[in-house]
């Protein structure tokens, strides 16, 4: 980690102004404030105070002082501001005013997935590795879903119109210091991917909070608008964010075993196990929005079914195919999660069922190598083959019985996110949409 002096050195060498504070409210969405550099110093030393009852999902008007400390390991430059008076970003963890020590705020999204990191060392691991693929698409604008190009799955120019865009994304990730794999049109018109390459969880969360403002500030500086909205277009597939998740002891994948058959330890098959069968409880926070049940449908390549495989990706966990000489790339994929979520809550579930199923040794039946579209809900019942929940409304309900879930967030967090959905649920389900005003209307 810099030290204060570093980070200092480093505003004064790059002729930094302003320096951004980000932290995330409990939806996930991006909170940021300003101080000049001559207010740095006392940031990285005490924090800055801020109000936290305008936070949605933070605390009450009557107890609303929080204090947000800036991380140094988290000092970039930010691209897409001038590079001279330039502006930099730390992301924050957000602290409670005490008496002699500020103590972590139990609220904060980033102090929940830091509590299940520790966690998982405390079981002997050292790595939670996660590489997210979020996709998004691009419009004309934010007031419709006008697209920019017709191309398809891994499609060139000119049918690709967004080329230029993603190249400018990555140059801008590469300067924030993200590390990205390689990019590329996706399925649906106008939707496209870039991949970063895996890193630990915490950096990881970071750099997915990172990436989605990136991706929204080039897009704006081009005159267009990126959205991560899971399902903006009927009828066309929806954005996911595959998560590629693997555990490390040292330099030893632990999901790795020779002599097994699908060449997964034991450890390997109960973390998948794990995820298995908490998926139902926690896709609430995976998929978070009313807008993310439209994308987990059967038909669009999002898995709904749960089971998992090595080669078919209508399974909600897949295991890519081990490759001789390539023991630290096994891996297991889940599939089911939106890049719409909050990354701290969502990499946190994520790894609290997984650690759920080692602790209790879960065992992991045979994978199901055959199209689960294609079968009935008979010959999926005989197969003992369940389906995640098909709505918010019902996720919500198995979220709020779920002991798992209420132990990863925490009372607080628990508490203010059930609270929320129920709210956006009710919302929703009071509207009456223009499906029915054409379909009812004129018959009845």
């Amino acid at each position: 980690m810099p030290s204060k002096e570093e980070i200092l050195k480093q505003v004064k060498d790059n002729d930094v102004e302003f320096i951004r504070l980000w932290f995330t409210d409990l939806n996930g969405i991006l909170k940021s404030f300003s101080i000049g550099k001559e207010e740095l110093e006392g940031a990285l030393t005490d924090g800055m105070g801020f109000d936290g009852s305008s936070i949605t999902g933070f605390q009450a008007i009557e107890e609303s002082d929080m204090i947000a400390k800036p991380d140094p390991d988290t000092f970039a430059i930010l691209p897409w501001r001038p590079q001279e008076k330039a502006v930099a970003r730390m992301i924050c963890d957000v602290l409670q005013p005490a008496a002699g020590k500020h103590k972590p705020y139990e609220g904060d999204p980033r102090y929940v997935l830091k509590r299940q990191l520790a966690k998982m060392k405390k079981l002997g691991f050292d790595h939670y590795y996660v590489g997210p693929e979020l996709e998004y698409f691009y419009f004309k604008d934010s007031k419709g879903t006008e697209i920019l190009d017709e191309g398809g799955y891994f499609d060139l120019t000119p049918l690709d119109m967004a080329s230029n865009l993603r190249r400018e994304t990555i140059f801008a990730l590469r300067k924030l210091g993200i590390r990205v794999e390689y990019s590329h049109h996706e399925v649906a018109p106008s939707q496209h991917e870039i991949d970063m390459r895996y890193e630990d969880g915490l950096k990881m969360a970071d750099q997915m909070v990172t990436y989605r403002l990136t991706v929204k500030e080039i897009a704006s500086a081009n005159g267009v608008y990126a959205t991560f909205m899971p399902k903006p277009i009927f009828g066309q597939n929806g954005s996911g964010m595959h998560c590629h998740q693997s555990l490390f002891k040292g330099k030893t994948n632990a999901f790795y075993d020779a002599s097994d058959k699908y060449h997964l330890s034991k450890i390997g098959k109960s973390y998948i196990a794990g995820i298995l069968k908490h998926a139902p409880e926690i896709i609430s926070v995976l998929a978070p929005w009313v807008n993310s049940y439209k994308r987990l449908v059967p038909g669009y390549e999002a898995p709904v079914y749960i089971a998992w495989s090595r080669r078919n990706r209508s399974a909600l966990i897949r295991v890519p195919m081990y490759q001789p000489g390539k023991e630290v790339a096994t891996r297991m994929e889940l599939r089911c999660p939106d890049p719409s979520g909050n990354p701290y809550l969502q990499l946190a579930v994520m790894l609290a069922a997984g650690l759920k199923g080692i602790e209790e040794e879960y065992k992991l039946g045979d994978p199901m190598e055959l199209n689960l579209y294609h079968l009935s809900d008979e010959e999926r019942a005989e197969r003992g083959i369940k389906s995640l929940p098909p709505s918010l409304g019902e996720a919500i309900e198995r979220a709020e019985r779920s002991e798992l879930l209420r132990e990863t967030l925490g009372d607080h967090c628990f508490e203010r996110f059930i609270e929320l959905k129920k709210k956006e649920w009710d919302e929703f389900r009071i509207q009456v949409t223009e499906y029915e005003i054409k379909k009812y209307l004129p018959i009845l």
